[in-house]
């Protein structure tokens, strides 16, 4: 394999036994067949994350490109696929959002502790500190779903509404936050989310959202001045 073949750089960014210790329990296989490894897991989501490719197409790409099949744990090239296209789903159950994130954090630490390891380069002209190109980890990973985007705007609403009350020495109003965000976590933690159950939930999630859009028009009346960046948001 060529070491400076960009998936060969991202498996050595990435933790792998030490994100197998701490999720592999979440890996069982009731059938009693060998269970994927989290390493192919979170290797195909990773693949299919950074080429926006459908469940059949990320597993045809990892059967043809022995890079892909390196990077996710494969011991050599194989002509046959590792896994099925069903098993793509079963890898976005196990692999949720709160588990994402935790995974996410654990890259971010392991490639600070190791650029903090480097030694800065000096002497010569061109003297400097070395710096690494991390992005092979997975930024912020997201899948587009109506309770992220929703939890987003709330929480932009509040740092809206916290700066604006700072910024004009007034009392910040109840905007019930903690609740809205254990309601969040209820959501994304639930592995079957039925839909008689989630649509009350996210009645609740908008309502949060329209009471801190009220918070932040009712400050607008009264004179307060959003920046541009807050106009973004």
């Amino acid at each position: 394999m060529n070491p400076e073949n960009r998936w060969v750089k991202k498996a050595k960014r990435i933790p792998w036994g030490a994100l197998e210790q701490d999720y592999a329990k979440n890996f069982p296989n009731p059938k009693g067949n060998v269970a994927k490894s989290l390493r192919m897991a979170l290797g195909a989501l990773l693949i299919q994350k950074d080429y926006h490719y459908s469940d059949e197409e990320t597993v045809a790409q990892i059967q043809e490109n022995p890079y892909l099949q390196f990077f996710v744990g494969l011991p050599g090239y194989q002509e046959e696929a590792p896994f099925e296209a069903s098993s793509m789903v079963h890898f976005h159950e196990r692999l949720d959002e709160v588990t994402l994130i935790e995974i996410n954090e654990k890259i971010l630490a392991y490639n600070k502790k190791d650029d903090d390891d480097k030694t800065p380069l000096t002497g010569g002209s061109n003297s400097g500190t070395l710096t690494l190109d991390a992005t092979c980890a997975p930024q912020n990973i997201k899948y587009p779903t109506d309770t992220e985007l929703l939890n987003d705007a709330r929480k932009h609403a509040e740092k809206i509404i916290d700066a604006l009350c700072e910024d004009n020495q007034w009392k910040k109003p109840r905007i019930y936050r903690q609740v809205a965000r254990k309601i969040y976590l209820k959501i994304v933690r639930r592995k079957k989310k039925a839909k008689k159950w989630l649509r009350p939930q996210i009645r609740k999630m908008l309502g949060f959202v329209k009471r801190n859009i009220k918070v932040i028009q009712k400050f607008l009346d009264c004179g307060a001045k959003l920046s541009e960046q807050q106009a973004i948001w």
